[in-house]
């Protein structure tokens, strides 16, 4: 919502959730204007059983992939979590479930990016890997390489078309790329597959109030609140926004109190600046 320079900033500033990835914890602080790709999870609700995210490819195929022709191709048997092992040797051997968890213990952590998507490639030279491509999306986004990540995010719905994670994390990358609808139809995916999905929520919201329809937005507020978390710190301050915007400048600044005093940063700075004198001093 652009303000002419000359005119003070009467609100607070959005915010857009980064990408989430189930294993790791919520870190609720991201402005809109520039989400940053965080470690980041809201609920650890994509644990999908293995075998929807894993498959097979043709022996002939792997040892095209993997080996010279001259060379014997042994097919291990599949593993616990769907992996095909494929190799020369037993002593080289080395399971799709073990690069797959090396390179998960390795997401988001900055400058580790290179060495997920070599890892997430050697399980996609074996295995056609819904996580292989998630991780590898995940590490693309954090180079910068948004179409990239998109790319493998639509194979791993291709793959798995009920994981709610890839949908939300490909939410997040059209939203950067300014693709707001896109980003909408990404987020109703995740949320028709996990009505719990948190962020999605947020995020949804918050790409409604981009483009006018801050009803909806308060809509999508109000259910992460109500139903989702009822001390979510961002869905008051972005609720707030959306009601400010309106008009109702009463219920915004009951929102931007709620969210100062559950931890949000954004409207603590803005209520206790000369622009939030006005809701300071409401009762």
């Amino acid at each position: 919502m652009p303000i002419p320079q000359a005119t003070p900033i009467a609100r607070t500033t959005s915010q857009h959730l980064p990408h989430a990835f189930f294993c790791r914890p919520a870190e609720l602080v991201a402005p809109k204007t520039t989400p940053p790709h965080a470690d980041t999870a809201a609920v650890a609700s994509a644990n999908t059983p293995p075998n929807t995210n894993m498959r097979r490819l043709p022996a002939a195929v792997l040892a095209a992939l993997l080996l010279p022709a001259t060379t014997t191709v042994k097919i291990g048997a599949t593993l616990s979590a769907g992996a095909l092992l494929v190799s020369a040797s037993s002593s080289q051997a080395q399971t799709a479930d073990n690069l797959l968890a090396q390179a998960k213990v390795l997401l988001g952590k900055k400058g580790s990016e290179q060495e997920v998507i070599r890892l997430s490639n050697q399980v996609l030279f074996t295995i056609q890997s819904a996580d292989a491509y998630l991780y590898r999306a995940y590490a693309k986004y954090g180079l910068g390489d948004k179409q990239g990540a998109i790319a493998d995010y639509n194979q791993t719905i291709a793959i798995n078309p009920q994981y709610a994670k890839a949908y939300y994390n490909r939410g997040v990358t059209k939203n950067d790329l300014g693709d707001k609808q896109g980003a909408i139809a990404d987020y109703n995916q995740a949320i028709a597959i996990n009505p719990q999905e948190a962020n999605a929520y947020i995020n949804r919201g918050s790409a409604k109030d981009d483009l006018g329809d801050k009803q909806g937005a308060i809509a999508d507020y109000n259910q992460a609140i109500a139903i989702i978390n009822p001390q979510y710190a961002i869905a008051y301050n972005n609720r707030g926004n959306a009601k400010y915007d309106l008009g109702d400048k009463q219920g915004a600044c009951s929102d931007y109190k709620k969210a100062s005093s559950l931890g949000n940063k954004s409207s603590t700075e803005y209520l206790q600046g000369q622009n939030g004198a006005w809701c300071r001093n409401m009762r």
